[in-house]
């Protein structure tokens, strides 16, 4: 019994420290909301200056997305999540000890290098080593670290705010993390299944032999699905947009662009700038972003818990409905009520949390464990790495758009995106398969039996 807990502790370690690479992709995307305020001033940053050093680690990110993943199809997974965390590292200090505007948005891009790179390792790397029957579970750890770290450079901002140069403490703390990651990395196993693919079938069968609580017989019996499926060779652009990998993809990418576009991003960077729209002040608008930050933390912790009990269709159909409903009373609240209301107020913060709960527990952590379950292995690296560029694009697309489309429609903008939502609804029902409970190999068999 004392070993089977020693085993069970082990391994969530692995998966603690596995998704820990989620916090820093969180924190390093949220700290730049209150150091600008900051920057702003000191540097005297003008407009274009501002959006570059916001817009800078979406940049980077569409890099690192594009690079870092792939690669890890030939160096393996851990490697390269080292390599994130050693560049987030980099980055980091860079920030904090940048003289000028230019060299902040040097370091910004490298910062979103390893972000991006982060967004599409950690989902693979926990999807991989995980048994089927909770996958969805540990998968989601990486939106949990995400949303804490968003949580965490909301605190840091405010406890840094009134310290002479803060803005350059808040930018530096994320070396702290990146410096647990890079130690913790270094007793992070390979994932059995690039271990197997390179022809280290020993080295496969001991890593889950432990991450199995030393199940023999479950071990043996995985490590012949994944034989089966580990006979083609590592797979290339043409392989990627093959009819076999075809339904994949269009999965794959079309949850990246519905999770950007239907709004997360414009309530978790822009939610000061909507409460301001109803009247409320600074203090208290800063006061309620830090309040949507817990929300979503909380509410992905229990996404955590139920991930596997419900079907992923049903989670992500069921959330745009939820999104859907509070963006449509955002947009008629913000439009007809009168500005500065009591009531108006309390109903936009209502709905901004009811849309935050809804989003954090499905589309948020969903659309990143389905990404990184449906392509094959061969492609796993690439594919992931594909659609990450593309999420990280829609993201940037979404992130300088709002403003603007704030400027001409108004908040009737949320009404936009509340139809969207209803999209959203139509191309899961349509195009999704179910994944849940299912092997990595079952569900590769599932696209060949679609292409047939």
């Amino acid at each position: 019994m004392t070993n089977e807990t020693a085993k069970s502790r082990s391994s969530w370690y692995i998966y603690f420290f596995g998704a820990l690479g989620g916090l820093l992709f969180g924190y390093d995307t949220g700290v730049i909301s209150g150091a600008l305020l900051y920057i702003r001033s000191e540097m005297k940053l003008t407009s274009l200056e501002q959006g570059l050093v916001v817009s800078a680690v979406l940049l980077g990110a569409i890099i690192g997305a594009a690079i870092i993943s792939p690669m890890s199809d030939r160096f393996g997974r851990k490697k390269m999540v080292m390599l994130s965390a050693l560049i987030f590292l980099i980055g980091a200090l860079l920030s904090g000890f940048s003289p000028d505007v230019i060299v902040l948005v040097i370091a910004r891009v490298i910062l979103g290098v390893a972000v991006g790179g982060a967004s599409a390792l950690v989902p693979m790397y926990l999807a991989e080593i995980s048994p089927a029957r909770i996958r969805g579970t540990l998968s989601s750890l990486n939106q949990l670290m995400i949303m804490t770290g968003i949580l965490l450079a909301y605190i840091i901002d405010y406890s840094f705010a009134n310290v002479t140069n803060g803005w350059r403490y808040m930018l530096a703390f994320a070396a702290l993390p990146a410096i647990i990651l890079l130690i913790g990395g270094v007793l992070l196993p390979e994932s059995p299944r690039f271990l197997y693919k390179v022809g280290r079938t020993e080295d496969a069968k001991n890593v889950l032999m432990r991450l199995r609580g030393d199940n023999e017989e479950e071990v043996n019996d995985e490590l012949s699905v994944i034989e089966k499926a580990n006979k083609q060779e590592s797979g290339t652009l043409k392989d990627l947009f093959s009819k076999l990998v075809h339904p994949a993809l269009v999965i794959a990418v079309g949850l990246c662009i519905f999770q950007q576009i239907t709004g997360c991003n414009t309530v978790l960077y822009y939610a000061p700038t909507i409460f301001s729209q109803v009247g409320l002040g600074n203090s208290a608008a800063i006061l309620g972003t830090v309040g949507i930050g817990v929300v979503s933390v909380i509410t992905t912790g229990i996404a955590v818990i139920i991930m596997d009990k419900f079907n992923r269709r049903t989670l992500l159909n069921f959330g745009s409905v939820g999104m859907a409903v509070s963006l449509f009373t955002l947009a008629i609240v913000t439009n007809f009520a009168e500005k500065g209301s009591g009531l108006s107020a309390w109903i936009v913060m209502i709905a901004l949390a009811v849309y935050i709960v809804f989003f954090s527990a499905t589309w948020g952590p969903i659309a990143w464990v389905v990404m990184a379950e449906v392509f094959p292995l061969n492609v796993r690296g690439l594919g992931t790495g594909f659609a990450s560029v593309i999420d990280w694009f829609a993201d940037l697309i979404v992130s300088l758009t709002f403003p603007i489309l704030l400027t001409w429609l108004g908040t009737s903008i949320f009404a936009i995106y509340g139809i969207i939502c209803i999209l959203a609804i139509v191309f899961v029902s349509k195009f999704v398969f179910e994944t849940r409970g299912r092997s990595l190999e079952d569900i590769e068999q599932e696209l060949h039996n679609r292409a047939k």
